[in-house]
């Protein structure tokens, strides 16, 4: 029975063209993609596409949007073996992470990809990125899924979605996954590194969670922050939870003013999580007087976590849970390789 690939254009670089009358970048017909991208009739595996309308320009990429991305792969699960999501790279590590806890029990690849330049220029990445993510997503071994998980892939190398961040807004290997290897390397062959390759091993069936809770701030310490810029993210109506972003192993100010708005803070029940502003290294809170401060007072570890992940999981767990301290407790933990513990 041949393989069938299901590829999602969201929006994108990837999918533009460039009109012939008026010289400007529309996005291109993806039920015309095996006139587009010839290569296709190649591959051993049907392909089908379903593009959003209108297109979403991934800087005005929000909650809902995950929701809807997880549930067109929920209604066409048992239809297809694996998924492309095409997508602007600009917060393309925010939705892969997204997409990986609100899948549940995922054992079929969902690849997101994307471009540096659109597809109908003379040196597009395009081609070669959405080819590769489509073999990729077939890739099987005695008939399961090889990367059965959420991921992105770019240039050369396919990373887990919520370990990777964008780094680069100009370069053809514009991603980055410094705290965890690569999934696979492509060169003449697809290299696939197996021993850290996230296999499932639940037997309830695949399903999706549909409930996001974006009552959160985002705040990243630095030198010379105001008393009342923290004050005023942490008084803020509606806010839940606060993630971090601080220096180094975890480290933060212990000025009195800053302890005692985090304090404060807790004793009103939020919840705040620790991630480093560094693109490499984990959160070592035991490690260095600043940061056992944080710790004392209730701060979580986001260990190494991206802020990426972090923003998503609080998200998705916000939504998840009416109990704070199972926020707390799984938000310390790995859900889905999102972090090493």
């Amino acid at each position: 029975m041949e393989q069938r690939l299901l590829i999602i254009y969201t929006g994108g670089t990837i999918g533009m063209v460039k009109d012939p009358e008026t010289d400007s970048l529309v996005p291109f017909n993806f039920e015309d993609i095996y006139h587009r991208v010839p290569e296709l009739k190649r591959f051993p595996f049907h392909v089908d596409s379903i593009s959003f309308s209108p297109i979403v320009d991934s800087s005005m990429m929000t909650p809902e949007i995950w929701i809807k991305l997880a549930t067109i792969i929920e209604e066409n699960y048992h239809k297809y073996e694996g998924f492309v999501i095409l997508h602007g790279t600009d917060t393309m590590a925010y939705t892969a992470s997204a997409l990986s806890f609100l899948l549940h029990n995922l054992n079929k690849p969902v690849i997101l990809t994307g471009s540096q330049l659109p597809m109908g220029t003379i040196r597009t990445d395009g081609k070669e990125n959405l080819l590769t993510a489509l073999e990729i997503a077939s890739a099987q071994k005695n008939g399961q899924a090889i990367v059965p998980e959420v991921c992105i892939y770019f240039q050369d190398k396919l990373f887990r979605g919520n370990r990777t961040t964008k780094y680069n807004a100009e370069h053809f290997h514009p991603f980055r996954s410094d705290n965890f290897p690569p999934l696979a390397e492509v060169g003449i062959h697809i290299k696939f590194n197996y021993p850290f390759i996230r296999y499932n091993t639940e037997t309830s069936p695949f399903f999706v969670s549909k409930k996001m809770d974006t009552s959160i701030a985002l705040i990243k310490i630095f030198p010379g922050m105001s008393p009342w810029v923290l004050n005023a993210l942490i008084n803020a109506e509606g806010i839940k939870a606060v993630i971090l972003e601080t220096y180094g192993l975890g480290n933060a100010p212990t000025h009195k003013w800053f302890i005692d708005a985090l304090k404060s803070g807790i004793k009103k029940g939020l919840i705040f999580v620790n991630v480093t502003q560094c693109l490499a290294g984990s959160v070592e809170m035991w490690r260095y007087e600043t940061g056992i401060h944080l710790s004392n007072i209730g701060v979580i570890s986001g260990h190494d976590s991206t802020t990426e992940a972090a923003v998503t999981k609080m998200m998705y767990l916000l939504a998840a849970y009416d109990n704070p301290e199972d926020i707390r407790e799984n938000m310390s933990r790995s859900l889905r390789g999102e972090i090493s513990v």
